[in-house]
């Protein structure tokens, strides 16, 4: 059976669409193509044959022009399944499912919440484009074969518009951070956030919290900025020379930085889109053996808490962050304890293994 995966956001090795999703399709013997845009070619890897429509010179180039060539090429592409990952390409998946494909809406975010935190819209067209959209997401995603979700919570409100959706959580791949027990004789006085860098991410009080920590530590930060006015501003403060800024880190990067780290932050702030959400980094750091140091929404204290493996924080107070740090860095045995307890919370529970199996359950229902 040809499936093909689409996307006009999302990069070519993206870890939930290529690494996960479209390389377990392609083990499990399926003919697996993935339609991106960001302008690096045409290539096969992993099994997977992957084709590139180019990049978009902006927001609205991608919405108006890119989602059109993602569509030419996934109608030329045949498959008899076409999986989307992105809320613009909603209509693109129903002009597949009016030409009799077999149609899933991965959706990865809850989008009308997402929509009333973003800082670029003034409140009231927040309120209103949230309606809006979940207006429209509810009356199209009626009409696709199923939605997939990157959450229960997510899943939840769409069981209520279509009955076959499926949560399918974006927990890590076994042994891919990690090989082997943790060596804590390498690690540094060093803690670590890897992400996508924000202000509703928190990077504000994460970079304050460095000016109050009492330990030497170091913030080793990967990813980048996506408000140009926060970076200079945080760049400009006494704090950013704790700071080690590492830009854009490959797997492999981000496997040596855990490596080193006694600690991974994640700390959003309490934004709609926040606190029912499962950011894939919390499970990476679990994975990886290194404690975490969270923000304390109740659906993450279950999951730090619970499982004994790091400390939950009011995101919005830099003491508390720093406090955190600090403790862990004063007390390697005890992180490394806590390190332990994520390990195993994720080999018994939050990993990928279990999740391809739910992958590959809605494919066979839709297609019986």
């Amino acid at each position: 059976m040809k499936v093909c995966h689409l996307t006009s956001v999302h990069s070519r090795y993206d870890t939930r669409i290529f690494l996960k999703e479209c390389r377990s399709l392609a083990n499990a013997g399926y003919e697996t193509a993935l339609v991106v845009a960001d302008g690096k070619g045409d290539e096969a890897r992993d099994g997977v044959r992957i084709h590139d429509v180019g990049p978009a010179k902006g927001r609205i180039d991608r919405i108006r022009n890119v989602t059109a060539r993602v569509l030419n090429k996934a109608i030329s592409i045949d498959a008899d399944i076409y999986h989307f990952h992105d809320p613009e390409l909603i209509p693109s998946g129903l002009k597949l499912k009016r030409m009799g494909k077999h149609v899933i809406f991965d959706a990865h975010e809850d989008v009308p919440k997402q929509l009333l935190s973003k800082p670029y819209l003034n409140k009231p067209l927040r309120i209103i484009l949230s309606w809006v959209f979940g207006v429209y997401e509810a009356w199209a995603c009626k009409r696709f074969d199923a939605v997939v979700t990157a959450t229960p919570y997510i899943r939840d409100k769409f069981l209520a518009i279509n009955k076959n959706s499926v949560d399918i959580n974006n927990f890590p791949l076994l042994g891919e951070l990690v090989v082997g027990e943790v060596d804590w004789s390498r690690k540094r006085n060093e803690v670590c956030y890897i992400g996508g860098i924000a202000s509703i991410r928190g990077i504000r009080q994460v970079v304050q919290a460095m000016a109050a920590i009492k330990s030497d530590a170091r913030l080793q930060l990967g990813g980048c900025f996506s408000e140009q006015a926060v970076e200079c501003e945080l760049k400009a403060q006494s704090a950013w020379s704790k700071v080690d800024e590492l830009g854009f880190v490959s797997r492999e990067g981000v496997r040596d930085i855990l490596d080193r780290s006694v600690a991974g932050i994640v700390t959003f702030l309490p934004l709609p889109n926040h606190i029912d959400a499962q950011p894939n980094k919390m499970f990476e750091y679990m994975s990886a053996g290194v404690p975490v140091i969270c923000s304390d929404f109740p659906l993450w204290k279950d999951i730090i808490s619970g499982n004994d493996c790091g400390q939950c924080v009011d995101p919005s107070n830099p003491m508390a962050i720093a406090r955190a740090i600090d403790y862990f860095i004063e007390n390697p045995a005890i992180a490394k304890n806590m390190g332990e307890n994520g390990q195993a919370a994720v080999r018994r529970k939050y990993n990928w293994s279990a999740e391809e199996k739910k992958l590959f359950s809605v494919y066979i229902s839709i297609c019986d």
